[in-house]
């Protein structure tokens, strides 16, 4: 199969999963067959890319032009392509455990539910695949309208309220602010192409460098920094599997692939570096780690606290790319990765307990561990992955960034990651001490994990995170084209 041939099947199979949700409504074993089946395949055509491409740059496929020097185009190069198969792959646990939650929890609207969810996957596969700029915010854009009735799903009025705040903030950024640095990028260069070591040096200078890097920043509002990070926590009102869709298969990772891209392609690292352009968007980020995470100590409610603490990780990102190093790069390249597997662990977990006990506070928790061993010992993984111990995967995106930052000399940056991965410790392990070291009566008796569905993912990705520990080696050389010399 082409490489070409492959990138659209990639977007036309899960698109096809929305309308087999919609045809087979009233069919619920056929329709959610068909949707895994969906989801294999689409991971299979992304192996199939990996296989055929590797890491190289592959030839840009054009469907049409828009105007002169903008085109509707795909192309594969290693940043999207890891995020495809970061977010494919886990499309499939995600529906596997989704069928077991929904079922579970006897949520209803199935096939709307599943459908959205397809459709939200397919722009994923856009938005990995794009060759520029405008292909990309069109991608981005779809993301957020076919995850809006997911956030909604529940229809009540605090799903409706929740699902507002996410459409205001990030349709609002977008359009005023994105869409606009759009603009003014086509004005200066005459083209929306990315290209290695980007495509304004030499067309911007002065303030304005750091002015339109505000308008990326701020209008990527899928990378929730502060203080246009409200969403994220008001989307929580959606059914758990959502919460992993937006956490680390599709929209936060979207908004930080995105300001990656924008980073590497569009500004060029070394630009960056040269004007210290992105030095206030590093201090910016360095707030909102350290902020979120403070305000993740807070939440009783364990959606709630995870949520501030997906906040807090994407800075991570965010830094490494305001850092305007190679190691920067490549550690926040690896952090997409690594945070996807652990926090999709740590909320299929939440929904796990949620379906068996319908308990949503850490404070009702006490002695959960000991008749959930499973789903908290998950827990426990992706959590100290998510802290950055060895041997889980996480340990070694937040290595490389604190390389990145003791290369450029940015000593507090380093103070910074260190102090957030004590506050990490902080506000996620007492939900593991808690389930399994104190005792409450209520919460005792035998073993009575959540239906298999609902504790089989989480203990997946749980290993998931041990595994990328002895790979990220490999990531990490797969991601070397991004920062080598042109």
């Amino acid at each position: 199969m082409e490489i070409t041939t492959a990138i659209i099947l990639s977007m036309l199979v899960p698109f096809g999963a929305t309308f087999t949700n919609l045809i087979f409504h009233d069919r619920e074993n056929l329709r959610d067959g068909l949707t895994l089946g969906a989801a294999i395949v689409t991971f299979g055509l992304v192996l199939t890319i990996l296989a055929k491409n590797g890491s190289a740059t592959s030839e840009t496929l054009t469907l049409f032009e828009v105007f002169p020097g903008v085109d509707i185009a795909f192309n594969v190069e290693p940043l999207g392509l890891l995020f495809a198969v970061v977010a494919s792959g886990l499309w499939i646990l995600t529906h596997i455990y989704a069928i077991g939650y929904m079922r579970g929890n006897k949520e209803k609207h199935h096939a709307r539910f599943f459908a959205c969810f397809s459709f939200a996957i397919a722009s994923v596969m856009g938005i990995a695949f794009s060759a520029n700029m405008l292909t990309l915010f069109l991608f981005y854009e779809f993301l957020t309208i076919s995850t809006y009735p997911l956030v909604a799903h529940k229809g009540t009025p605090e799903a409706i309220r929740g699902a507002r705040t996410y459409m205001s903030v990030l349709m609002g950024t977008s359009i005023a602010l994105l869409l606009v640095a759009v603009i003014w990028t086509y004005s200066l260069t005459g083209t929306l192409d990315f290209a290695k070591g980007g495509i304004l040096e030499g067309r911007v200078a002065g303030v304005m460098v750091p002015l339109l890097l505000g308008f990326y920043a701020f209008g990527i509002g899928k990378a929730a920094l502060m203080p246009f990070h409200r969403w994220l926590p008001a989307a929580m009102v959606a059914p758990t599997p959502v919460s992993a869709l937006l956490h680390a298969v599709a929209v936060v990772k979207a908004g930080v692939f995105t300001m990656m891209k924008v980073g590497i392609y569009v500004f060029g690292i070394d630009f960056l570096a040269e004007t210290r352009a992105s030095e206030w968007l590093m201090w910016l980020a360095a707030f909102s780690i350290i902020a979120a995470s403070l305000v993740a100590m807070t939440k009783d409610n364990l959606k709630a606290r995870l949520a501030y603490s997906t906040v807090s990780q994407l800075s991570y990102i965010t830094l490494g790319v305001a850092l305007a190093t190679s190691l920067g790069v490549l550690g926040g390249g690896l952090h997409i990765a690594m945070h996807a597997m652990g926090k999709i662990t740590l909320f299929m977990c939440a929904g796990s307990i949620y379906v068996a006990t319908h308990k949503t506070n850490i404070s009702q928790m006490t002695g959960l561990g000991r008749v959930m061993p499973i789903t908290f010992g998950a827990f426990m993984i992706g959590a100290l992955s998510i802290i950055g111990l060895p041997p889980m995967g996480g340990s070694w995106s937040k290595w490389l960034l604190i390389m990145g930052a003791a290369d450029t000399g940015q000593w507090i940056m380093i103070v910074v990651l260190m102090v957030s991965s004590l506050l990490n410790i902080a506000y996620l392990l007492p939900v593991v001490a808690r389930g399994f070291f104190l005792s409450d009566p209520e919460n005792g008796g035998p073993v009575r994990e959540a239906p298999l569905l609902c504790w089989l993912p989480p203990a997946l990705t749980a290993a998931g995170t041990v595994a990328l520990f002895f790979y990220a080696g490999t990531i990490q050389q797969f991601l070397m084209p991004l920062v080598a010399a042109n």
